[in-house]
């Protein structure tokens, strides 16, 4: 009974206090660019990375955010077990940007069993395995190449990546759909609070497959032109891929690195995937995030937006925006760019998240033209060239599973 106490009373504490981590590396591969330079001028220039579906597999009319090059770049040999396309396109955002680099020097530097891996998706390698059912064999198995069971499993992305990179501290897949890797943010930090880690690597990684693209177009959420979040006649959310990484360290590291000052989350479970009608959960994860970064809604610059361009997501989440933050603080969707990347956004957001704190600008909401009646004065449609010093990233995923991350500048 004392040691069911000690642990509850442990995880009430490390739930309370929040040490700010310095995000001392991070980069991200999608639609709209191949790592963090060609993102930000992506995101500059207005220039969405959506395509109409050229998926021939997959004929669904819709638009996409497919990142090309994938199927032209197989897996080194020594990695050809995990041959997946969510692992390629793993693979490729690992050396982008020199992050496999910077991972490589923190495991030397601290030790592999003192670095943690936190990885988020949605599906996995699921398409995988769609493949290895579309071509069985005369008996109706899989064929001999398809028979990898590891590629197969759910943690195949936390397994493959632990590989590639050498490391052997705690290792989680974290599967909360659309929130899965911004939840590795928090769980991040509790455990290099808790004392189990001394540096995270953590991220998201999620591809198009069957599953997601049919999936979601029997929710009838796909829309058949590019998406328009916020727009008051938006028609449902684009579907694309992507995969980012991000390292996090003590917050004397490097003083000048953005930071991680807080993480926000709930679990409303109101509804399998629509949110409660007042955004109770989401303004749960926002609040608890401002509050363990000591913050305020007036401190915040700039507001990334989970903004799916989804009937109702889209409309609960303007109301709360207009409800919590004064007219200086700016928001946006920047869907319009990448698509809903899924169990990826979390990561892709928070990254365009510390792009505006780095570069001095908020980017707008691309392919809105005219603004729900729902959203305030916050929610902009272009870019804004303005100082960022403290932004939020909001995530929201199937049954209420919610996270809001806050990042600040660091010290120049």
């Amino acid at each position: 009974m004392l040691y069911f106490r000690a642990v509850i009373d442990l995880l009430a504490r490390l739930s309370a206090e929040f040490a700010p981590l310095a995000v001392t590396a991070h980069t991200v591969t999608c639609a709209a660019g191949r790592g963090r330079a060609a993102l930000a001028r992506a995101l500059a220039e207005r220039k969405s990375g959506l395509r109409e579906n050229d998926l021939v597999e997959y004929p669904l009319p819709c638009w996409i955010g497919r990142v090309g090059g994938i199927e032209d770049s197989p897996l080194p040999s020594a990695w050809a077990a995990w041959e997946s396309r969510n692992h390629r396109l793993a693979w490729m955002a690992l050396n982008t940007d020199g992050f496999h680099d910077r991972a490589t020097a923190a495991i030397e530097r601290y030790g592999a069993s003192r670095v943690a891996l936190i990885l988020g998706t949605s599906t996995s390698s699921i398409g995988e395995t769609e493949y290895a059912y579309r071509t069985l064999d005369a008996d109706g198995r899989f064929m001999v190449a398809q028979r990898e069971r590891r590629v197969h499993e759910t943690h195949a992305l936390g397994a493959f990546v632990q590989q590639a990179l050498g490391v052997h501290g705690p290792c989680l897949t974290i599967a909360t759909a659309c929130s899965s890797s911004a939840k590795v943010f928090a769980s991040a930090q509790r455990l290099l609070h808790a004392g189990f880690a001394d540096a995270a690597i953590v991220g998201g990684v999620d591809t198009l497959c069957g599953s997601v693209l049919y999936g979601f177009n029997a929710l009838e959420l796909v829309s058949p032109e590019p998406c328009r979040p916020f727009d008051a006649d938006r028609h449902g959310l684009s579907l694309g891929e992507a995969a980012g990484f991000a390292l996090l360290e003590n917050g004397q590291v490097d003083k000048s690195a953005p930071r991680l000052v807080g993480c926000g989350e709930s679990a409303d479970a109101y509804h399998m995937s629509a949110p409660h009608p007042q955004g109770l959960g989401a303004e749960r994860a926002l609040r608890e995030a401002l509050t363990r970064a000591g913050l305020r809604a007036q401190d915040v610059d700039y507001i990334n937006l989970h903004g799916t361009a989804s009937r109702q997501n889209d409309e609960v989440e303007a109301a709360l925006i207009a409800r919590l933050f004064p007219v200086t603080t700016t928001a946006s969707s920047t869907k319009g760019w990448t698509g809903h990347t899924l169990g990826a956004a979390g990561i892709v957001e928070a990254c365009i998240t510390m792009l505006a704190i780095e570069r001095g600008f908020a980017p707008g909401t691309l392919n809105a033209r005219v603004l729900d009646p729902a959203c305030g004065p916050q929610i902009r449609i272009v870019n804004t060239s303005r100082s960022v010093r403290v932004a939020l990233s909001n995530s929201f995923g199937f049954g209420g599973n919610n996270c809001c991350l806050a990042f600040a500048a660091g010290d120049a």
